[in-house]
């Protein structure tokens, strides 16, 4: 469902520990293999390669390609296969030349990997707080899943990186009834056009475009839940939701922004003086009469 975007590269591209005899100057391996276990991901290296697991089924090779720069191949591969297998095949990713960018290559895809791993925990429902939520994939941003909760409303997961931390921010959302007339009437307008008509991709666009534009008037109620880098968190935070959803959709009633007057605010920068002087002479007045 999530593919890395880039072309496979077949092993026997990929120069082996025959063909790199000769180039044994560890020294930039080495200095990445202390980054890494720095930050406790474990490494090892066979020849000018250098394999760094992921997860049980996946990992990153760097393959040396200059030893004086320093520069280095970054691949992507599936973990625990024979090197001789015809049908293995490894995904160039990047190009290090430096320690830093080898120890942030890796820790790039730990995340993603991560990401991609929550976001399947999601869609498949495979814990038993989120079972009774069904989630789906949002058909724009691959990262964003929707789960109907309530009576009208959903839960919203956006699983990113940020900062090289995977994340996940949870928002609630209170559609209102008038979200299905919009469907209703986006279903109308396209059986009301011509049978015999096809309707153009721009004309789609046109129509989806319309209906968009109108819902981010109907779906501004939102509740906001949070960002959660705790995962396990994250699911107690959903289960608590999908109870909560009906009680919660009942209070994000939309109001009118003139039932609400706006409150006085004192002006701090008005001048007074004018006002104490006037004070002051009244005071003068009433001492006078005293006086007399």
């Amino acid at each position: 469902m999530w593919t890395l975007g880039l072309s496979a590269v077949s092993l026997g591209d990929v120069p082996s520990t025959n063909q790199m005899e000769g180039h044994q100057n560890m020294s930039f391996f080495e200095d990445i293999a202390a980054g890494l276990d720095s930050d406790g991901i474990e490494s090892r290296v066979n020849g000018d390669t250098m394999f760094v697991p992921i997860t049980s089924d996946l990992e990153i090779q760097f393959v040396e390609i200059d030893s004086l720069l320093p520069a280095a191949n970054v691949y992507i591969a599936a973990a625990n296969v024979d090197e001789d297998d015809d049908e293995f095949e490894a995904v160039l990713v990047s190009v290090v030349f430096s320690v830093e960018d080898a120890v942030a290559a890796v820790a790039k895809h730990v995340a993603t990997d991560q990401v991609v791993t929550v976001l399947r925990d999601l869609l498949e429902g495979t814990d038993e707080r989120i079972q009774d939520l069904e989630f789906f994939q949002d058909a724009v941003n691959a990262n964003l899943v929707r789960a109907e909760v309530g009576q009208n409303s959903e839960l919203q997961v956006l699983v990113e990186v940020e900062d090289g931390v995977p994340t996940a921010t949870v928002n609630f959302i209170a559609i209102g009834e008038s979200f299905e007339d919009l469907i209703d009437q986006a279903i109308e307008e396209l059986w009301e056009s011509d049978g015999d008509a096809v309707l153009s991709d721009e004309d789609r666009q046109r129509m989806f475009a319309d209906l968009t534009s109108e819902l981010e008037f109907v779906t501004d109620e939102v509740l906001d839940l949070g960002t959660f880098t705790d995962f396990d968190r994250l699911f107690d935070i959903l289960s608590l939701a999908d109870d909560q959803a009906e009680d919660w959709e009942a209070q994000l009633v939309p109001f009118e922004d003139e039932e609400f007057d706006e409150p006085d605010v004192y002006d701090l920068f008005v001048d007074d003086s004018e006002e104490d002087d006037d004070d002051l002479d009244d005071d003068e007045d009433d001492e006078d009469d005293d006086e007399d």
